[in-house]
């Protein structure tokens, strides 16, 4: 049906009224959900920790060190030797390592330690000792027993029967070790040196050079000219009674 009613001139339709807008949400404060957020990281962080805490003390206690064997040892007994290895009774197979046993590389008549572990309890200790070499004169007079690669072993015993290496002037004894240890064949039973050179006395001689290498290159002299005085030099030898 259609209205054709008429109409005042100023007619005007009014619009709907607005919507009621809806009640706002409560405001979130951001700094109070970073808090909880930093406490709920501080909180397993802590566990965490407690948790390798408590592993850490169970592999302490869960796994001592229960049974050690040494080898190779003559001159250090085999309590010494537990004990420059830092196997103190109790200690944690799971911690030991190299740098606990650094009381063996430190020890003068200990050339070379070689330690293995051995899962769950044991700890392997296989020594290489020094062995006396010769004696060294010292510059302030004291003979002391010294390997071949010039260590000064403390307490050495039977050594009397070892070259005598000393001299004067500057410290030269591991040019004195380097002579005695090529002319051994010679019997060697003292080296002295000097600034100027060293001397060898052997079973059949004794022989001068102001230059160890040189000395070497014609050391066959000694045996040439039993019971004289040799002296070497870079271009030939001189013999004297």
């Amino acid at each position: 049906m259609i209205d054709t009613e008429p109409r005042p001139k100023n007619y005007r339709v009014s619009p709907p009224p607005p919507p009621e807008p809806e009640p706002a949400a409560a405001p979130v404060s951001v700094f109070g959900s970073q808090e909880q957020a930093k406490r709920r990281r501080k909180l397993w962080a802590a566990l965490a920790l407690l948790l390798a805490l408590g592993a850490l003390v169970g592999l302490w206690f869960g796994l001592p060190v229960r049974t050690v064997t040494v080898s190779g040892q003559s001159r250090l007994s085999e309590a010494r030797v537990r004990e420059l290895a830092g196997l103190t009774p109790g200690f944690s197979w799971a911690y030991y390592g190299r740098w606990r046993s650094r009381g063996l590389e430190a020890h003068p008549w200990i050339q070379s330690a070689q330690v293995t572990r051995r899962f769950p309890d044991t700890v392997e200790v296989r020594l290489t000792e020094r062995v006396p070499y010769a004696r060294w004169r010292k510059p302030d007079g004291e003979i002391v027993a010294v390997a071949p690669d010039g260590t000064v072993l403390p307490a050495a015993e039977n050594v009397a029967r070892l070259p005598l290496l000393g001299g004067w002037g500057p410290e030269r004894l591991m040019d004195a070790l380097f002579v005695a240890r090529a002319m051994e064949r010679y019997n060697v039973q003292s080296v002295a040196y000097t600034p100027s050179g060293v001397t060898v006395k052997t079973a059949s001689g004794t022989v001068w050079s102001g230059d160890p290498r040189t000395l070497l290159n014609y050391a066959g002299a000694v045996t040439q000219f039993p019971g004289k005085r040799i002296h070497i030099y870079p271009w030939g030898v001189s013999v004297q009674e």
